[in-house]
């Protein structure tokens, strides 16, 4: 289909995240700054678009000198530049047209008179978005955060273009008199602070402020206003967050201990005897990235149907009854029916027996091959025909403890099995392996009293995609927590049971169980 301008337009708008921020909020922004006693000199914004931020702050700020502003776009400067030629008495603004990536801001900001502000707004797009574009506009090619092996894979080497471009401000801010205000998602604004304070850049205030992004941008995230002054000695490691700029007193305080980044500062010192490493080894539910062929539902005997809309008769051996994280969280999988193909015992096992135990079943994977195949994620590349991920001895016990990752509540369920077979989560939960249903249900009681709540709140931030992971479970020692609630012996032995043993505990029952024995190439 040929692109019309106004596709071509909108393309540009997204490859340069160029949502353009509006006159009332930049000014209410600068109001705010300078109701919390920021009176810079010089002004830098970044990325300046049409001109809004350093007009605004031209115009809250009466003692600047200096100001720059840059952006990518010659259009936008010319418009910025316009408006500029029809001002009079404003103090020396240097508009230019540069990308941000091939400046150094230490040389910039150091050539102005100090106190500086940097303030803007940096584009909302990830890097693997601009890829899709084929854009140009990216930082250098590099795994800056060093993350690799199954985690680069999977998606955690992404990010967000402006949490990149914050990452050299506040670099180059270090030692400086200095102030950085900048407008971001709320999940960046964590990011650079985790940076900020790992590298110790000299942060002596930090704030975060919420805004309201669909209001102002039209964008269905959670966003916020990072505040971080420099200059002056380092302050521990907290940020307040507020609930709006109408807030005389934070919300939260988030902070960063042990390099652990905590979303409730308080919390986290109260129940400070719990973080001992010592928890049990939370793991996620099966990965397959091909719902439609994979995920069926019962219709009658041995037929099912798939997410194409198909009926297709199995063998049982391979089916497993299945919960969803939306099920899960609701409390409601026993009567839905939902199924899942598992050709698999261990991740990176051989497929090839399933021709041999289970035909029509393996028939069924070969005709929709070509689904399978599609998946994008490289972790499928060189592995076994329908091969998937999250699946080990841990995935057949008989009982789990589980939660949702993606829904903003802490709900543990008990989850058994179903006509003889264990129920199997989808990725977007977690779960504990539990040798009986006594132990996964006395600990689903203790991990959803008020107490464990509050513990597990010290590292959730309900803001997040998905608020709930296995890095956050796992920091959780169960049994010093049924200690400190001072909980029944039979509490305390199955928080002993399951965090001491549960690595142990799907493998034992699978390899001594009928499954194995059926299982068996």
């Amino acid at each position: 289909m040929k692109r019309t301008q106004g596709d071509k337009l909108v393309g540009k708008r997204v490859e340069f995240g160029d949502f353009q921020t509006p006159p009332d909020l930049a000014s209410k922004v600068c109001a705010f700054l300078a109701s919390r006693g920021i009176n810079p000199a010089s002004i830098i914004e970044p990325t300046c678009g049409l001109g809004n931020f350093i007009f605004a702050a031209l115009a809250t700020f009466p003692n600047v000198t200096r100001a720059f502003g840059m952006d990518i776009s010659a259009q936008h400067i010319a418009a910025a530049q316009a408006r500029l030629d029809r001002r009079a008495c404003i103090p020396h603004l240097d508009l230019r047209v540069a990308d941000f990536f091939d400046l150094s801001w230490r040389e910039i900001i150091s050539g102005l008179p100090a106190p500086v502000l940097v303030v803007g707004n940096p584009p909302w797009v990830t890097n693997s978005k601009l890829s899709t574009l084929a854009s140009g506009n990216l930082p250098p090619k590099a795994n800056f955060r060093g993350v690799g092996g199954i985690e680069a894979i999977t998606g955690r080497s992404n990010f967000d273009i402006s949490e990149w471009m914050l990452m050299r401000l506040v670099e180059a801010l270090h030692g400086t008199p200095s102030t950085l205000a900048m407008l971001c998602k709320t999940s960046v604004a964590r990011k650079i602070l985790a940076f900020s304070w790992d590298r110790r850049l000299g942060i002596s205030d930090a704030q975060v402020t919420r805004i309201d992004a669909f209001h102002h941008f039209n964008a269905a995230v959670d966003a916020c206003l990072l505040h971080l002054q420099f200059g002056h000695p380092p302050s521990r490691c907290v940020a307040r967050v507020y609930a709006d700029m109408t807030a005389d007193h934070p919300g939260a305080k988030w902070g960063s201990y042990d390099g652990m980044m905590v979303a409730d500062a308080d919390a986290y010192a109260k129940w400070m005897p719990l973080w001992t490493g010592a928890a049990p080894s939370w793991r996620s539910g099966i990965k397959h990235d091909c719902a439609a062929i994979m995920e069926l539902i019962h219709v009658r005997n041995n037929f099912y149907r798939n997410g194409l809309d198909e009926i297709v008769e199995l063998e049982d051996l391979l089916l497993f009854p299945l919960i969803k994280g939306g099920r899960l969280y609701a409390d409601d999988y026993q009567t839905a029916g939902r199924f899942m193909v598992v050709p698999q015992r261990v991740v990176g096992e051989p497929t090839d027996f399933i021709e041999r135990t289970a035909p029509k079943t393996w028939h069924y994977l070969h005709s929709h091959l070509h689904y399978l195949q599609a998946r994008g994620s490289s972790i499928y590349a060189g592995k076994p025909p329908f091969s998937i991920f999250g699946i080990g001895a841990y995935s057949f016990a008989p009982w789990k403890l589980a939660i949702s990752g993606l829904h903003k509540s802490v709900d543990f369920r008990a989850v058994g099995s179903l006509k003889g077979k264990p129920f199997v989560l989808d990725d977007t939960c977690y779960f504990a392996p539990c040798s009986n249903e006594s132990q996964a249900r006395i600990l689903a009681r203790l991990l959803n009293s008020p107490e464990a709540r509050e513990a597990l709140g010290a590292f959730i931030f309900w803001d997040s995609k998905r608020p709930i992971t296995a890095e956050v479970l796992r920091r959780l020692d169960i049994v010093a927590l049924a200690q400190a609630m001072r909980s029944d012996t039979q509490t305390v032995e199955a928080a002993q049971a399951v965090q001491g043993a549960n690595r142990k505990i799907g493998r034992a029952v699978h390899r001594t169980g009928p499954l194995f024995a059926a299982l068996s190439p």
